[in-house]
């Protein structure tokens, strides 16, 4: 039996997880968030981001380790974010993980934020081999496991669609409680007029910015004028992006030869998405699977987790090399494992 913490701050959530592994049963023991939520209209920087992790994260982790009902020696590993995600608040947060594991006597574990998404949602739904979808708010990525690889086989040229989704809210000054695209989505879901958009699908690989220039000068453009109502515009954008979404996963599903998705990241939770997701894996025999938004949003216990199955095949992070990385791809990391 071993026993991880995980620390989760490479955007504007903090997450403090504790996961318990006995051979192949995972029990969650605690799974605590705390977000930074700016004004409406408002996006989060860096600076500040990272100021709030540094406030909040001694009361999280002691909020954690009460949920768990456990003490720091009873702890095998801790493990941390090394990246991708924005530099100060990762920085921030590896550096407890940093100053933890000195004061605890207890080895480190850096883990790639995606690959914690994806491992979490692997234990949750106990997806077999699936294409997997990540969506959110700094990332888009369509991948599929290979030798000991996550593969990415498409992705985004330049923004995230998250990033894409939280930047019209903005615009439209939406209530960034308790996010952006979730109350993109509650608009949406009234629309009822679809406006014809952009719609950018290179090959494998997606382009969201364009859109999104698009959308901000009709917004700008024909909402004084009552031409477009923001519901109509939410529904339009939210389908637009989606659909190009659903179709380089179906070509990827064809390519690997597999039945099945899975969603992950902030933007999986995204209910249409999951329904036209849906829609097209059940025309070729296929499921979905998806968390609900304990797993899907960014949080500490994926990082445990997916920490302590790197740790379990014997891998460490030596504290010289605890550092953290911007740009960490998923497909830099080895899948020990897995077959």
């Amino acid at each position: 039996m071993v026993i991880a913490i995980g620390f989760e701050g490479s955007a504007n959530k903090l997450g403090v997880g504790i996961i318990r592994h006995e051979d192949d049963k995972v029990d969650i023991l605690a799974n605590i968030r705390d977000t930074y939520i700016t004004p409406p209209g408002q996006g989060f920087l860096p600076r500040d981001t990272a100021q709030h992790h540094r406030d909040c994260i001694l009361n999280v982790t002691k909020e954690a380790l009460k949920q768990a009902k456990i003490t720091p020696k009873d702890i095998d590993v801790i493990c941390y974010t090394k990246g991708p995600g924005m530099g100060g608040p990762l920085v921030s947060v590896a550096l407890a993980a940093r100053t933890l594991s000195l004061l605890w006597n207890k080895p480190l574990v850096g883990v790639n934020h995606c690959v914690g998404h994806i491992e979490m949602g692997i234990e949750v739904t106990k997806a077999d081999n699936p294409v997997v979808l990540y969506v959110s708010g700094g990332n888009t990525q369509v991948i599929a496991y290979s030798q000991q690889r996550y593969r990415i086989f498409g992705e985004t040229l330049d923004i995230a669609i998250g990033n894409c989704l939280d930047r019209f809210a903005r615009i439209l000054n939406l209530s960034n409680a308790p996010s952006p695209g979730y109350n993109i989505e509650q608009y949406a879901k009234r629309g009822k007029n679809f406006i014809q958009l952009p719609y950018s699908v290179k090959g494998m690989d997606v382009s969201f910015s364009g859109i999104l220039s698009h959308i901000e000068k009709l917004a700008k453009k024909e909402l004084p004028k009552g031409e477009v109502t923001p519901e109509d515009l939410c529904f339009s954008l939210q389908e637009t992006l989606f659909a190009m979404l659903v179709e380089i996963t179906e070509r990827a599903m064809a390519h690997v030869e597999s039945n099945q998705v899975l969603l992950v990241g902030g933007v999986g939770c995204n209910i249409r998405l999951q329904e036209m997701m849906g829609e097209m894996a059940a025309q070729r025999n296929g499921t979905v699977c998806a968390t609900d938004d304990r797993f899907c949003i960014d949080n500490g216990i994926m990082i445990a987790h997916a920490g302590l199955l790197a740790y379990r095949t014997g891998f460490r992070t030596p504290f010289e090399e605890s550092t953290i990385t911007q740009r960490y791809r998923t497909d830099e990391v080895h899948i020990a494992w897995r077959d």
